[in-house]
């Protein structure tokens, strides 16, 4: 088997059929969770384009016809969270499903709609240290998405390249003194992201990438973003 760490992850059919073969051969595990304090995100899969633009990133990685996740930093004007990064997500209105929450968030964040169609799966839910449930919800966007940023809600709109998740310094595990468990965070370019996003992005890398079973509901995530 190709190292993941140095393999070419294409934006095509190949790897779309890859990701719904692993999220079927795996179990979701659910939590319950009231109305109010349920959330979704779109963990949504799209093409390199010209949006690698991270400080550190080599620079092929920004001409790379390559796989992709789109991720955003919150607008620094937000009441929660401001300025962390994120998968487009928020709440789940009276009568939506997770599914339903995580397609129109996107769309209204990034300006990005696709149909139920393009959903692939669900890896586990995620409850979060500000008291959420999160859903996540994997998309397929394809190659040539186009996206715009919603400057009420987000800052910057980023493709990060899937083999950046796959490099050999992630996960980054920190131990916690309020917790048995470590903070978990994941590298990208000369910067990092903190859970609860870098815990559903490992997710993602080890269940749809790579086959694996893992779970990642007992990470501890960093006091910052317990509010």
């Amino acid at each position: 088997m190709q190292d993941p760490e140095t393999r070419s992850w294409r934006c095509d059919l190949s790897l779309r059929d890859t990701i719904c073969e692993n999220l079927a051969a795996f179990t979701v595990r659910t939590s319950s969770v009231d109305d109010a304090h349920h959330a979704a995100v779109a963990i949504t899969i799209t093409d390199v384009g010209h949006g690698a633009d991270l400080p550190g990133l080599p620079e092929h990685a920004q001409w790379q016809p390559e796989a992709a996740l789109l991720l955003t930093r919150r607008a620094a004007s937000l009441r929660k969270h401001a300025g962390q990064w994120a998968f487009p997500g928020g709440r789940l209105d009276p009568g939506e499903t997770p599914i339903e929450t995580a397609l129109r968030e996107m769309h209204e964040e990034v300006s990005l709609a696709v149909g139920e169609d393009r959903v692939l799966g669900c890896l586990d839910d995620f409850v979060t240290r500000s008291g959420f449930v999160m859903t996540p919800v994997v998309v397929w966007a394809g190659a040539g998405a186009r996206t715009q940023p919603n400057p009420d809600e987000v800052a910057s709109v980023h493709r990060i390249p899937i083999s950046e998740f796959l490099r050999g310094d992630a996960p980054m595990l920190e131990s916690a003194s309020s917790s048995e468990h470590p903070v978990l965070r994941m590298p990208v370019g000369d910067d990092h992201i903190a859970a609860p996003t870098a815990a559903l992005i490992y997710q993602f890398r080890e269940v749809c990438l790579l086959g694996r079973d893992t779970r990642v509901a007992h990470y501890e995530q960093p006091e910052f973003a317990w509010r």
